[in-house]
């Protein structure tokens, strides 16, 4: 799952222990090289199957100083955008999957209205009850199940709210533009809350996003 697809596509590049560099040749096979390798190519057909990806392998040996300019010195090397996130081990895909939504997330504008939500969650089932009374069309991403779905709610909405404060549920944007969560969206939609103590203090935005998007009728 990845949002706003027309982004610019992530770069992802793998050294391997393989190569020649004048006189020197490395003769030895790396198993976790093609463990990684396998690792990438499978992930990149399941979590990351929506995202434009540009994936690249090099010899380690015959271009050792480009990765050594990033951080990477011990093969495998994986480096998404410009940033090394695995080396010397066999690559963890949550790890390359989180790498590459994150990266995905910066560079490519979100598009439509979302609900990152959480089963079991009565702020997510309030929310949604508030849209479907609205006659507002979303899509549902249940970041419990889906790991990607998680992984993308993060990399957007921490830029917004900031590292420090909490992530409560559910997450909601309506026409790109971020609302919050289940009580910021009846107050865009002109809704009464009654207050609830057991609800907690919000980690989202102050000011509810106004003015970008129409319901087409009022709860009564």
């Amino acid at each position: 799952m990845a949002i706003g697809r027309r982004g610019k596509p992530v770069k992802l590049t793998l050294y391997k222990w393989a190569g020649r560099f004048g006189p020197f040749k490395i003769k030895v096979p790396c198993g976790e090289c093609a463990l990684t390798e396998d690792v990438i190519e499978d992930t990149l057909e399941n979590e990351l199957g929506d995202i434009d990806v540009v994936f690249k392998t090099h010899n380690w040996l015959t271009v050792w100083w480009r990765p050594l300019i990033r951080g990477g010195w011990h093969a495998p090397i994986v480096i998404v955008g410009k940033k090394v996130v695995s080396q010397g081990d066999a690559l963890n895909r949550g790890v390359l999957t989180e790498a590459v939504i994150r990266l995905h997330a910066a560079q490519t504008p979100l598009t439509g209205t979302h609900v990152f939500s959480k089963p079991g969650c009565e702020h997510c089932a309030r929310s949604k009850d508030y849209l479907d009374e609205a006659g507002v069309d979303y899509d549902e991403h249940d970041v419990i199940g889906e790991p990607a779905a998680l992984y993308e709610m993060l990399a957007r909405v921490k830029p917004i709210i900031g590292d420090k404060t909490p992530v409560t549920m559910p997450q909601i944007w309506i026409d790109s533009v971020y609302v919050g969560g289940a009580d910021e969206l009846a107050l865009c939609l002109g809704l009464e809350v009654e207050a609830n103590p057991e609800r907690g203090q919000s980690s989202l935005s102050k000011k509810p996003a106004r003015g970008r998007w129409k319901r087409r009728h009022r709860r009564q």
